[in-house]
C-alpha cells in the first residue's frame, strides 16, 4: 500500500484567491462542488436587461404578436439549452475549458478559428453589450453620467473575473436570490399591465424566424462556455445531473425574462431614450429602483462569466504566456478593450444588439453541429489525449465548420450591412442562416468523417 500523502489543493475551494494558471487540466485535489450550483451559475447571468430586450425586439422590431413571440423564444431557448446540457456534462470528464475540448473535433490547430471567434464574442462582444445595459440601468437609478456608470460597472466586472472561477461562482450564487425575487415581482406587475392584444403582429414567418434566431443566438451563445464551469466538478459526479441543472438554469431564466420583455412591449411607449428607463417606467417607484439595481447586478453576473471565459478562449489559441496568473492578466486586457467598445456603442445600443444576436447564432450553429456529430461518432472511444496533443489533426471538422459558415452566411444572412441573395429575393423568409449552417456543417462533417 502506498504511503504517499495525497496532493494538497493549490486553489481548491478558496474564494478570495487568484486562480492560478490558465487552461491546464484541473488537478483532482482541486475538484469540488456539486451539479446543483450550475443552476444559479446559468440563471444569474441571464437575469438582466439584455435578456428582456430580446422579447422587446420580438414585438417592437420583428413585428410578432405577443403569443407568436412566446412560441419563438421558447423554441429558440429550448434548442440552446439542450445543447448546453450535452456540452456541460462533458466538463468533469477531462477538467479543461470548453474551447480546449473543441480541439478533439477540430484538431489542435483547426480549433484556432472557433477559439478566436469565441474570445471575441465573449470577452469583447457580450462584454460590451452587457456593460452598456448595466451602465444605462445605473444611470437611471443614480442620475450619474452614463460614462461614469460604465466605468463603475466595468471595474467591478474585471475585479471579480480577475480572481477567477471560485469568486465568479460565489458571485452568481449570492446575487441569485436578490435577482430572482426582484424580477419575479417585476414580472407580475408587467404581466398585469400588459395588453397582449395590443401587439398587432404583421411580422409573419420572417419575423418569427428572426426572433427564433435571436433567442437561439442568445441562449446557445453560452454553449462555448459550458465546460468552463463544470471542469472543477469531481470526475465521479452524475453527468445527467450536471446537464440538467445547467440547462434548467439557462432555459428558465432566458425564457421567463424574454416573455416579460415581449409583454412590456405591449404596454405602450414612454418616450424614454434610455432603454432601461423605458422598461421600468411602468413600475412603482420603489420597484423600479430595485429593478434597475438588479439590472446592474445582473449585467455584472453576465460579464464576469464573459471576461473569464473570453480569457480562457484566448489562451486556447495556443498563445504561451510565462505567467502563473496568465488567465487573470488576460482578463484585465479584455476588460479594457470591452470598455472602449461599450463606450463607443452607447449611442446606438438597440440596433447593434439586434445585429449582434444574429451574428452570434451564425457561427455558433455550425460549431455546435461539428461538436455534437463528433461526440456521437467518437462515443465509447478514449479521447483524453487528443485535446492536449499539438500533433492531433482533424481537418474534416475545420472544413465542415468553415463550409457551413460561408455557405449559410453567403446565401441566407439578413443584416443591414449585408443581405444575402435569398432573403433579398424573398424578404418574407427572414433569416435562416443559423439553421442552414447547422445542417450543412453537421451533414458534411458526418460524411467526411465516415469517408476517413
Amino acid at each position: 500500500m502506498s504511503t504517499t500523502p495525497p496532493a494538497e489543493a493549490e486553489y481548491g475551494e478558496k474564494i478570495v484567491a487568484v486562480e492560478p494558471g490558465g487552461i491546464e487540466q484541473v488537478d483532482a485535489a482541486d475538484r469540488h462542488g456539486s451539479p446543483r450550483q450550475l443552476f444559479w451559475t446559468w440563471a444569474s447571468p441571464n437575469l438582466e436587461f439584455a435578456t428582456i430586450f430580446v422579447g422587446v425586439l420580438a414585438v417592437s422590431v420583428f413585428g410578432l404578436t405577443f403569443w407568436q413571440a412566446v412560441l419563438a423564444v421558447v423554441l429558440g431557448n429550448a434548442l440552446g439549452s439542450v445543447t448546453h446540457a450535452v456540452l456541460s456534462a462533458r466538463g468533469p470528464d477531462h477538467g479543461v475549458p470548453q474551447m480546449v475540448l473543441g480541439r478533439i473535433a477540430f484538431g489542435y490547430r483547426g480549433n484556432i478559428l472557433p477559439a478566436a471567434l469565441m474570445s471575441v464574442m465573449a470577452g469583447i462582444g457580450w462584454f460590451s453589450v452587457n456593460s452598456v445595459s448595466g451602465a444605462f440601468a445605473l444611470n437611471s437609478l443614480t442620475g450619474l453620467p452614463v460614462l461614469s456608470c460604465l466605468v463603475l460597472v466595468v471595474a467591478l466586472q474585471v475585479v471579480i473575473a480577475f480572481f477567477g472561477h471560485n469568486l465568479v461562482q460565489a458571485y452568481e450564487k449570492y446575487v441569485f436570490v436578490l435577482l430572482a425575487v426582484v424580477f419575479a415581482v417585476t414580472s407580475v406587475v408587467i404581466f398585469v399591465k400588459a395588453e397582449p392584444s395590443a401587439a398587432a403582429g404583421g411580422g409573419g414567418i420572417g419575423g418569427f424566424l428572426l426572433t427564433l434566431g435571436a433567442a437561439f443566438g442568445y441562449t446557445a451563445g453560452w454553449n462555448p462556455y459550458a465546460a468552463d464551469y463544470t471542469r472543477y466538478l469531481p470526475s465521479t459526479v452524475n453527468r445527467r445531473a450536471v446537464g440538467l441543472y445547467a440547462s434548467l438554469g439557462l432555459f428558465l431564466s432566458t425564457t421567463i425574462l424574454m416573455i416579460v420583455g415581449a409583454a412590456s412591449a405591449t404596454i405602450g411607449e414612454g418616450g424614454e431614450a434610455n432603454p432601461t428607463t423605458a422598461f421600468t417606467h411602468h413600475l412603482p417607484a420603489f420597484l423600479a429602483a430595485a429593478t434597475l439595481l438588479s439590472v446592474t447586478l445582473g449585467a455584472v453576473a453576465a460579464n464576469v462569466i464573459n471576461v473569464y471565459s473570453g480569457a480562457l478562449s484566448f489562451l486556447a489559441l495556443g498563445i504561451k504566456l510565462p505567467l502563473n496568473w496568465r488567465r487573470a492578466v488576460v482578463s484585465v486586457g479584455y476588460g479594457a478593450i470591452g470598455f472602449a467598445l461599450a463606450w463607443a456603442g452607447l449611442a446606438d445600443a438597440g440596433h447593434a444588439y439586434e445585429s449582434f444576436l444574429l451574428v452570434v447564432a451564425y457561427w455558433v450553429s455550425p460549431w455546435l453541429a461539428v461538436l455534437l456529430v463528433d461526440q456521437y461518432l467518437r462515443r465509447g472511444q478514449d479521447v483524453s489525449g487528443l485535446f492536449a496533443d499539438p500533433r492531433h489533426s482533424n481537418w474534416p471538422g475545420f472544413i465542415a465548420f468553415v463550409a457551413g459558415l460561408v455557405v449559410s452566411i453567403g446565401l441566407f444572412a439578413n443584416q443591414t450591412l449585408y443581405t444575402a441573395p435569398i432573403p433579398k429575393a424573398v424578404p418574407a423568409i427572414g433569416d435562416l442562416t443559423f439553421l442552414v449552417g447547422f445542417v450543412i456543417s453537421g451533414g458534411l462533417y458526418a460524411l467526411l468523417r465516415r469517408s476517413r
